[in-house]
């Protein structure tokens, strides 16, 4: 699916006062209802590629969160991770989702943090089922953030911000795949126009801020992996591209380490985007989980 297709698709809701995209599909009929969570600095067409597929067997919900994609990018907001689990949580109740299961990656990760922490504290509003993450910054000291996100989340950043282009994203942004994997010219400009749609590129420096909130709430969003399966009965599942600089096989000796349990599938030679460069082994991992939990019929 083309990223004009992709928008021609979706809908909007407001939030907060701000307008927010969202893809769905299947959510009229009967069965399970799958939430995918994006990162930074794309957005809900980072699914694309395991759309179909899951729609075959699943009811889809897929948010561009606040500042990024084509929903609203306030320039003068302070973003957080509870406010983007109060979006999902807000749009799900509009959609009359009462249970989900979650796929999520990257910065997409922390918000399912938080929401797997309100359902162990018992105050979520949405009955989470099962948590798959695909990469990203699960543990703080884990992460190993680029040269581009430590200077936008310094003194520089609102410089960095303003004279971000084309040029300079898709040479950073490409770095992150695997060898083989990366994208196309045509995938990356579409990556792009996600980042650019309403000037987004200019609030890189805001929207960063995820990476100290990790630091500052790691010790519950850290407890909530280690809790989430022992007292709020929730499986989870770490699908790791070995090949990522950021969060690759780094964290997933981490995430072995301190997760009672761990269950993981390692795929060599993916890098930081699953999901866009190993879309059938992302789905061989996403339906072997939820077929393991009894979620879903052979």
């Amino acid at each position: 699916m083309t990223l004009e297709e992709w928008r021609a698709a979706g809908g909007t809701f407001r939030f907060r006062g701000h307008r927010i995209f969202y893809a769905g599909e299947g959510l009229g009929r009967a069965g399970e209802a799958l939430l995918l969570i994006h990162g930074f600095p794309t957005a809900s067409w980072d699914w694309h590629r395991v759309w179909s597929a899951l729609a075959e067997r699943f009811r889809l919900v897929a948010p561009d969160m606040l500042g990024f994609g084509f929903s609203d990018k306030p320039r003068n907001h302070v973003y957080a991770i509870a406010e983007q689990a109060d979006l999902h949580e807000d749009l799900l109740g509009l959609l009359a989702v009462e249970r989900v299961h979650v796929l999520c990656h990257d910065y997409g990760d922390t918000v399912a943090q938080e929401l797997l922490a309100r359902a162990v504290e018992g105050s979520a509003r949405v009955r989470v089922q099962s948590v798959c993450f695909l990469n990203g910054g699960l543990f703080p000291e884990a992460h190993r953030a680029r040269r581009v996100q430590t200077l936008l989340a310094g003194p520089l950043g609102p410089l960095l911000s303003r004279l971000a282009n084309e040029r300079s994203f898709r040479r950073g942004f490409s770095a992150i795949f695997g060898p083989r994997t990366r994208p196309s010219e045509e995938e990356l400009h579409a990556f792009w126009q996600l980042v650019a749609h309403g000037g987004g590129q200019r609030i890189g420096h805001l929207l960063i801020r995820y990476m100290e909130e990790r630091r500052e709430q790691r010790e519950r969003w850290v407890g909530a992996l280690v809790d989430a399966t022992p007292k709020a009965g929730i499986p989870l599942r770490f699908v790791n591209g070995l090949a990522d600089p950021v969060s690759g096989a780094h964290m997933l000796t981490r995430y072995r380490a301190v997760v009672p349990a761990p269950d993981y599938v390692a795929l060599e030679g993916i890098g930081h985007y699953p999901q866009v460069e190993d879309p059938d082994g992302v789905l061989r991992a996403w339906l072997d989980f939820v077929r393991r939990h009894g979620f879903l019929d052979e």
